[in-house]
């Protein structure tokens, strides 16, 4: 309303204006002043400018992807305390929103009935109390100016932490098996408890090659049972994460090589900065450091009562 002021105020008036509109011409006046001198503004008119400025920063910094939810989580971790609603509010006013979940995307395992394939060891149930107890693989595609890509990921479900991921532009058996591969050389430290290895019913997942190399592994491998996408939810989820917040707002893609480079960038963004409200608004890298701690309390806890009975 002030903006319309002023676009008509050398034709008709300020007064005659305000006759027309619902706004004494007192009100425009105090606004024009203090648009001239913020220091006249509000207490509460100064905390919004400071908050939009930090609201618009966390917004940025996160790929432009979190809503009000995420954005006031990520201010109060950084210790500024806001209300959610007042973040809902001064986004609304800044025209800032969040990354929606579209439609449903291409299936692209392929799947293998006459191949012999392992026990659901998972049953739907993705709940672990331990990092490296299971793991969660599948992938999906990317389409570029020169064709498909296909990115494949495995993800450990206890913090939902991407180990491993691989791009390329064929859709076979090495893809899943490369990424396998990342994922085995980055946890090669902490696999001496049992670890299960769940996905669907792709024939990536199901060749002689992956499974040797999972039984090389010490991994039990599991396959969905029921053939549908809930048998891998959790992978689902992570790749629904993957396409609305990488592939439909950073495309369209010219190569494999800008795909590889921004599903690096998400990775490393995933794992240690975005907030994930399955594991209570954390980033995996940090919810996962915080179990070790407590085992490493607990460890010492146990030490120390050992001591005292000597």
């Amino acid at each position: 309303m002030v903006a319309f002021i002023d676009e008509q105020r050398e034709v008709y008036g300020v007064g005659p204006i305000c006759e027309v509109l619902p706004i004494a011409p007192s009100t425009y006046y105090a606004h024009q002043a203090m648009q001239a001198d913020p220091s006249l503004r509000s207490a509460r008119a100064k905390r919004d400018a400071w908050l939009k400025v930090e609201i618009h920063r966390v917004w940025d910094e996160n790929f432009a992807v979190y809503g009000a939810e995420k954005v006031w989580g990520q201010l109060n971790r950084e210790g500024i305390a806001v209300a959610r609603c007042t973040v809902r509010r001064l986004m609304n006013e800044m025209g800032l929103v969040g990354a929606v979940r579209g439609r449903a995307f291409k299936v692209t395992t392929q799947v293998g009935e006459e191949v012999s394939r392992p026990a659901d060891l998972v049953g739907r149930d993705f709940r672990v109390s331990r990092p490296n107890e299971l793991w969660v693989s599948d992938l999906t595609y990317v389409a570029t100016w020169r064709g498909f890509v296909y990115v494949a990921f495995v993800i450990d479900a206890h913090a939902r932490r991407i180990v491993g991921w691989r791009v390329s532009t064929s859709l076979r058996s090495d893809l899943a098996l490369d990424a396998l591969e990342q994922a085995i050389s980055e946890r090669e430290d902490d696999q001496e408890r049992r670890l299960v290895h769940h996905s669907d019913r792709g024939v990536q997942y199901l060749s002689i090659r992956y499974t040797e190399r999972l039984a090389e592994a010490g991994i039990e491998p599991s396959v969905g049972s029921r053939g549908d996408s809930f048998d891998n939810a959790l992978a689902e989820s992570v790749i629904g994460l993957f396409k609305t917040e990488v592939v439909r707002r950073k495309g369209p893609w010219r190569n494999v090589e800008d795909v590889e480079f921004a599903t690096l960038e998400w990775v490393w963004w995933i794992n240690y900065h975005r907030l994930l409200g399955p594991i209570g608004h954390l980033p995996p890298a940090e919810y996962e450091e915080l179990y070790y701690q407590r085992q490493e309390g607990q460890t010492e806890e146990v030490g120390l009562k050992e001591n005292c009975l000597r």
